[in-house]
């Protein structure tokens, strides 16, 4: 009998049980005079135990402010000692935190505050270019169920209060109604709201319990064998899973330092605290370590503790992750497969998986999670046939904020997450993403999926990041155009690349069109829109769909 696409990761590791609150006790206890956070730009260096006195101030603080339990409070900002503050204090007073975007503008602040009926925001004054009060300002008189802003730092303007004056509140009464808290809060309450990105429409908020981002951040952390002796380093942000569930989460339920180098990603900031800190893992995307190991200062640093790290948040580029085993010394680094919808990592490599596994697959199954791969009619396919990749457990999130009809529409009456993304299960049970359902081109009746052609296009020595998108055609329905980001003082011609394909893949995969960039069109999130890739090109191009038809 042919072998289905479905796995399982038994595991006979447990479930934490704990909310986040009684578990960060636990670990505080436990751990209390290990360092617990280090944020490099505020010079700020806590163990656990002067963590757990601080978050516990906060979290009275919120209580006497008048927020109560299930009240959603939103924070916007970027990386900061207060981020951290803020998630264990409100996920100890039953607080669900809104995440919202440090890159969010005014529509999208109103948005988020007033989907999630947030009734509290804790913001940074400004970062970078954005003026948040300034914003805030503008939005307020269209959010009448705000009542409380709080701001990050000395610019408080009025009617707002400085979060430094939160714990000045925590009276006893406040404290005393904090431990009745702890005994109401169930594990599967609602604790965070993130807003997924998207490609198009306005964001769902993805409404995760205690019991799934907690575990998940467990077991991601168990797959890169942490331990208190380990010192994570975390450029990621915090608004969204990467930073908070992988890595504040993972670093709490193993008594391990968090470390945070910049407020936002910056190449050199990471290598300095990489050395400085002694650091044993690593966390990002694949541009963040392509930033990195291409920085021209990088040879200057000791990197030598680091041992592994998790590469994920978009696909990886094989030749990217090789470089980081090799030139980081990360012969432990693990690739993850995540979507926010679960948690977010629903499959993981292993740190003694074969090399060659890590780089070409996302790992399999993690403890206690179930996925299967279907055809467009709901069928579970054999080993190694491609389909919708669907996810089930303890993972899955409880739904869409306020909106039923998006939650059914991603979960299935079965409780399957629909992922939307293209994938194959082969018969050791290792999963490859072989691309998003709406971006698989058909070429003369011939499946492509640009995931494929991007990894082979990597190999160029003068390529560092592409994207491959499908555009209409008269005669084949479709052809292939390759968006080629070059490195920098590298030049190529259209005919460079081409001949680069030549004999090394299938003729139909080699793209017709090459158009050389210095970027892509990204969401607010970081994520590539093709959709706008693909609209630039059919205008540039002169081409139409409808001719095709």
């Amino acid at each position: 009998m042919v072998s289905l696409s479905y796995v399982h990761g038994a595991s006979d590791r447990p479930f934490i049980g704990d909310t986040i609150g009684v578990h960060f006790d636990r670990i505080a206890e436990q751990f209390g005079e290990r360092d617990a956070l280090i944020v490099r730009h505020q010079r700020i260096r806590w163990t656990y135990r002067e963590l757990k006195q601080r978050v516990d101030a906060v979290a009275a603080g919120l209580v006497a402010l008048g927020l109560h339990r299930g009240d959603r409070i939103g924070i916007w900002s970027p990386n900061n000692a207060e981020w951290v503050l803020t998630q264990f204090a409100t996920a100890k007073a039953g607080l669900i935190l809104v995440n919202i975007n440090p890159a969010y503008r005014t529509t999208e602040l109103e948005y988020a505050l007033a989907r999630a009926g947030c009734v509290a925001l804790i913001t940074a004054a400004q970062f970078k270019s954005s003026n948040y009060l300034e914003m805030l300002r503008e939005a307020a008189p269209r959010l009448p169920q705000l009542r409380h802003v709080i701001v990050i730092g000395e610019a408080a303007a009025p009617g707002m209060m400085r979060f430094k004056g939160i714990p000045s509140l925590a009276g006893e009464p406040a404290r005393a109604r904090l431990a009745e808290i702890a005994g109401e809060l169930q594990f599967d309450d609602p604790i965070n709201i993130q807003f997924t990105s998207g490609t198009t429409g306005f964001p769902k908020g993805a409404t995760l319990s205690h019991h799934n981002i907690l575990n998940n951040g467990f077991f991601i952390a168990e797959a890169m064998n942490l331990t208190e002796a380990d010192r994570v380093c975390i450029p990621v942000p915090l608004y969204h899973c990467f930073g908070m569930v992988i890595g504040n989460l993972g670093c709490l339920t193993h008594g391990a330092a968090m470390v945070y180098p910049s407020q936002g990603f910056d190449p050199l900031a990471t290598l300095e605290a990489l050395e400085a800190e002694g650091c044993t893992a690593v966390y990002g995307v694949p541009t963040m370590f392509i930033a990195e190991m291409d920085h021209p200062e990088f040879g200057k640093f000791d990197l030598s503790r680091l041992r592994t790290g998790i590469m994920a948040g978009s696909p990886c580029p094989i030749e990217v992750m090789r470089r980081a085993v090799e030139r980081m010394h990360l012969d432990e680094i693990i690739i993850g497969y995540r979507m926010t919808e679960t948690s977010p990592a629903s499959f993981v490599s292993s740190t003694d998986d074969p090399l060659e596994r890590r780089v070409s697959t996302v790992g399999r199954a993690m403890p206690h999670v179930e996925a299967k791969i279907v055809d467009v009619e709901g069928r579970i396919v054999p080993r190694g046939t491609a389909g919708e990749l669907l996810t089930r457990g303890y993972l899955v999130m409880l739904g869409c904020w306020n909106d039923a009809e998006r939650t059914r529409e991603a979960i299935a009456a079965a409780g399957w997450m629909h992922t939307g993304d293209l994938a194959t299960i082969d018969a050791e049970g290792y999963c490859n993403i072989v691309g998003r359902i709406k971006d698989m081109v058909i070429r003369g009746g011939e499946n492509i999926y640009p995931r494929e052609i991007e990894e082979f296009l990597y190999r160029h020595p003068k390529i560092q990041d592409v994207q491959v998108i499908g555009v209409p055609d008269p005669r084949y329905g479709e052809e292939l155009c390759a968006w080629v980001r070059l490195r920098d003082g590298e030049r190529a011609a259209e005919e460079e690349i081409r001949a680069f394909c030549e004999g090394q893949i299938a003729h139909f995969k080699g793209p017709r069109y090459i158009k050389f960039v210095d970027g892509f069109p990204m969401t607010v999130t970081g994520k590539i829109q093709k959709f706008v890739m693909r609209d630039r090109m059919i205008a540039e191009l002169g081409l139409s769909f409808e001719e095709t038809a």
